[in-house]
């Protein structure tokens, strides 16, 4: 099974960060920010970035337009919220997971946003889920370096959640399928009031 790693730029300075992918060999970044630039920790700004991972030998492409959460799509949103399911069905969003797919053949790839906690990004939440799908093997690089597969993040948001990872009544997929729309809902871009 191929692997696709996650990683979020979080805070670390570059050197940390760079650290991080050569820990796991990682050859490619995947941004999928829909905004690819960072006021507080500049050295993630989508140039500064590129020139940081090409000095280190790692290529770099920004999917944020095809795998962002903040769609341009207002189909993909209600009451200001995006609406995950709905961006995950669209063809753009659809054509993002098939690079993800073309890249994963050819490079070591991590998909980046910036959250440092797997769980609070939609990096997790809604392109991991679906890149699972595929038939990949997910696994989120933490800020410690150590590597947390998506079937373990989603064990722990169970818990988080203090949804019953035993229930009679719901099987397993239920459960998680219910996680990803709880946690979507909390995480999930809002668009400014206007």
């Amino acid at each position: 099974m191929d692997v696709v790693f996650t990683v979020g730029h979080s805070t670390h300075p570059i050197d940390r960060f760079l650290s991080l992918l050569g820990q796991h060999a990682i050859t490619a970044i995947g941004d999928v920010r829909s905004t690819p630039f960072s006021r507080f920790n500049p050295q993630f700004n989508r140039e500064k970035l590129r020139v940081s991972l090409q000095a280190a030998g790692i290529a770099y492409v920004f999917l944020g337009k095809e795998l962002g959460a903040r769609s341009e799509d207002p189909a993909c949103y209600e009451n200001g919220r995006v609406q995950y399911d709905r961006l995950a069905a669209t063809d753009l969003f659809r054509s993002g997971l098939e690079r993800v797919r073309q890249g994963a053949a050819s490079y070591r790839l991590a998909l980046m946003c910036a959250e440092k906690e797997p769980l609070a990004c939609h990096r997790t939440i809604l392109v991991a889920r679906h890149v699972a799908a595929l038939g990949f093997d997910v696994q989120h690089i933490l800020a410690d370096g150590t590597l947390e597969s998506h079937d373990d993040a989603l064990s722990r948001l169970v818990r988080q959640l203090d949804l019953a990872p035993g229930d009679l009544l719901r099987s397993r997929g239920e459960i998680i399928a219910d996680a990803y729309r709880r946690q979507g809902e909390k995480i999930g871009y809002r668009k400014a009031e206007v």
